[in-house]
């Protein structure tokens, strides 16, 4: 038996509508003694999920809101479990107040995700499924928000099911001819499943290989701007941010950190981070913000490099050039070409050179079009792409463990050494559904989640 959860499932801002939503044995019972509808029948007895039309009230009987129910019964529902919700106007006075009037009626304050971890628990949901559910609420662009959807809908689980069915199928067979020897049983023999388990472990490479569209997709692309000091690197991003976002003076060095900022430019999300200039400096605190450059360069999917267009290229400027020439995304900006043209394209080995006067706004649509070409996705975002840091762990170690199964074959080793490797991707990929993951790793997921879903 659960007890009932409740908690404003919408946010607590001004809005048009606000939801309460309640999970649990009792919710039925619960609302019943807080909603009065119009009608005079009881909630617990409203056809199943149709929304009906009454009164909230608190523990005196005054009415908080005339409001919308609607009762949903297990085990059709999301969580599994019977529901409750009701759609009030979205002051959150009155959200507030209808809380606190289900409180005094039975139901206990939810906590993170807890409505989403029942489903998970009730088995509404597998793990790739209910981790969906944050990307999806998080989701800032079309195409992630699509393939978030699409894995809350099982596109990942139907991808990843088969296999470790597969994986499942072989280790049984050969625990079970092992425990049942007088057993009319199939023998077993693994040159019968090397076939399926170099299959799997194609499939699962396949999908590992959508793991860098997926990042993409659900943090952003990570962009260093870089350039020696005063060429416009902070100007970029305040102008790509729309807002005055870093410091911008003439005085070199005035960025002495990375500066991040998530900004939409074209239809890419880009996380731009303003580095300090690069330059050799006797300045300690300089020196620290100018290695922290060189490693954002190491570490981002696209390098923009920015000079000063109209002062000729420096040394400075062809030490930095040299970091970014073996970036596989790299944009190279000729800036302040409204004060002259003292650097020619040619100069820059760069596949992409864009003509640029950031502060008058110049060149920044030509830019806007080169980073959505680099980074257009050749992809369906329809839930099948691995965009989750634990998940894309949790099958890396699968495909690895299965690699080594494969090799044991090969090297013609026992069955149970073979097995052994075979238990430790199943083992690997439970935890990305959810079938083996530990009870602390779940907990960690959902806390991810605000309260109320």
């Amino acid at each position: 038996m659960s007890y009932t959860i409740a908690a404003v499932s919408t946010g607590r801002q001004v809005s048009a509508i606000g939801i309460i939503r309640m999970s649990g044995d009792d919710c039925a019972a619960v609302a019943d003694r807080v909603f009065t509808t119009n009608s005079g029948k009881p909630l617990s007895q409203a056809p199943d999920r149709k929304l009906v039309l009454g009164s909230l009230r608190d523990k005196q009987g005054r009415t908080i809101d005339q409001c919308m129910a609607v009762y949903s019964r297990g085990p059709h529902s999301y969580t599994g479990e019977d529901t409750v919700e009701f759609h009030c106007h979205g002051s959150p006075a009155v959200l507030a107040a209808g809380l606190e009037a289900l409180y005094i009626a039975g139901a206990k304050p939810a906590k993170r995700g807890e409505f989403t971890k029942r489903a998970f628990l009730n088995g509404k949901l597998d793990l790739t499924q209910a981790e969906a559910v944050i990307d999806l609420i998080e989701a800032d662009t079309a195409d992630a928000a699509a393939n978030a959807a699409g894995q809350v809908g099982g596109v990942l689980q139907k991808k990843l099911a088969p296999i470790y069915d597969n994986l499942t199928n072989l280790c049984s067979h050969f625990h079970a001819v092992l425990d049942y020897p007088d057993e009319d049983i199939e023998d077993f023999g693994l040159e019968n499943y090397s076939d399926d388990l170099r299959r799997d472990a194609k499939a699962l490479y396949a999908i590992l290989q959508t793991y860098g569209q997926g990042r993409i997709l659900r943090q952003g692309v990570a962009a260093a701007i870089v350039g020696r000091p005063n060429v416009g690197k902070s100007s970029l991003l305040n102008a790509l941010a729309g807002f005055d976002r870093a410091i911008v003076t003439d005085i070199p060095g005035t960025t002495r950190d990375t500066v991040e900022e998530s900004v939409m430019v074209g239809s890419t999300r880009l996380r731009l981070i303003d580095t300090a200039g690069i330059r050799e400096t006797s300045d300690t605190v300089e020196a620290i913000g100018v290695e922290r450059s060189r490693k954002a360069i190491e570490e981002a999917d696209l390098v923009i490099f920015i000079c000063d267009g109209s002062k000729p290229l420096t040394e400075e400027d062809r030490e930095i050039i040299d970091l970014c020439a073996d970036h596989e995304n790299a944009i190279a900006l000729i800036n302040k070409v409204d004060l002259g043209s003292a650097v020619a394209s040619y100069e820059l080995p760069f596949l992409y050179v864009i003509e640029t006067s950031i502060k008058q706004g110049e060149g920044l649509e030509q830019l806007a079009n080169v980073i959505d070409t680099l980074f257009e996705g050749n992809l369906p975002c329809d839930g099948s792409i691995l965009s989750n840091a634990r998940q894309y762990d949790a099958c890396r170690r699968a495909y690895e463990s299965m690699l080594q199964a494969l090799q044991g074959l090969q090297l013609e080793l026992t069955p149970d050494a073979v097995l052994t490797d075979v238990e430790a991707a199943m083992e690997a990929m439970g935890e990305v559904t959810g079938a083996t993951v530990r009870e602390d790793i779940t907990a960690r997921i959902f806390e991810r989640f605000c309260v109320g879903k």
